[in-house]
């Protein structure tokens, strides 16, 4: 919703989420709905997804999930998406509209090891969320890059941020967790300019 807001609203910004939790989702309608978002407002949107459940067991019932499978289904959920987003036909009887051939880029987010571990596998951009999992940070990336294959969406590890790119999210009223956060983004540069 805010996507399609701040998008409507600006006319050159690029956005994207961060992100869709996928298991909480069907493919088919997170295919059309940001197929409608790339339609409204072309090579503007990004799709980040992540598979953590996102709620509680009262919620995932409210959300009609299954409680077990839809995590363990998240490779294949996927696939399904980016070859609906690259015109090829996961499923012959269905197809998204709008959405089919969208060319939509597709980032994997996560806090573990096996997030990037399939982003690697599957050739996608991968965003760490190390204001989860900190002590995570170094060893997901050496992962994610030692294990990257090249793919038809991603040639190559995007290794740099841009200046104007702008994470929108909640006020941070630990102080002392927003200093830590400022170290690890330096570590980061670090890490990743040398």
């Amino acid at each position: 919703v805010l996507i399609g807001y701040l998008a409507a609203n600006t006319t050159t910004l690029h956005l994207g989420s961060g992100g869709v939790m996928l298991p909480n989702h069907s493919p088919l309608v997170i295919a059309e709905q940001f197929g409608t978002l790339n339609t409204l407002y072309p090579g503007r949107i990004d799709l980040g997804l992540g598979r953590a459940p996102g709620s509680d067991q009262p919620t995932m019932r409210a959300l009609r999930r299954h409680m077990s499978g839809d995590i363990d289904n998240f490779p294949r959920d996927v696939a399904e998406l980016v070859d609906w987003f690259d015109a090829r036909d996961p499923n012959p009887h269905v197809r998204p509209v709008p959405g089919y051939g969208e060319q939509i880029p597709v980032w994997l987010l996560g806090s573990s090891l096996y997030s990037a571990q399939l982003a690697a596998q599957l050739g996608l951009p991968f965003a760490f969320a190390s204001h989860f999992a900190p002590d995570m940070l170094f060893q997901a990336l050496h992962l994610y890059r030692t294990q990257f294959k090249p793919s038809a969406r991603l040639e190559s590890i995007l290794r740099e941020t841009q200046a104007d790119e702008i994470m929108v999210n909640g006020q941070i009223f630990d102080h002392q967790a927003r200093l830590h956060s400022f170290d690890l983004a330096m570590d980061v540069k670090e890490e990743l300019l040398g």
